[in-house]
């Protein structure tokens, strides 16, 4: 069993591979990196860094997609 990480996304608990990226926790979700605003620890994380930031155990995030419509 590969290892996992406790993360909290949006308030609710969720576990993911150690070693991922905040793109990886986006993609796994099922949305789109270029359509979200990312919170990580209380800091806005920008778009074109998401693929950088690792995530650690206990980290918090809160994750906004935008939808087109009108």
């Amino acid at each position: 069993m590969a290892a996992e990480i406790l993360l909290t996304v949006n308030g609710e608990p969720r576990r993911i591979a150690a070693g991922s990226s905040i793109a990886d926790l986006v993609a796994d979700i099922g949305l789109d990196p270029k359509k979200v605003a990312v919170e990580h620890n209380a800091e806005i994380a920008p778009r074109s860094t998401l693929a950088d930031v690792m995530l650690c155990d206990g980290d918090v995030l809160e994750i906004v997609h935008f939808v087109g419509g009108g």
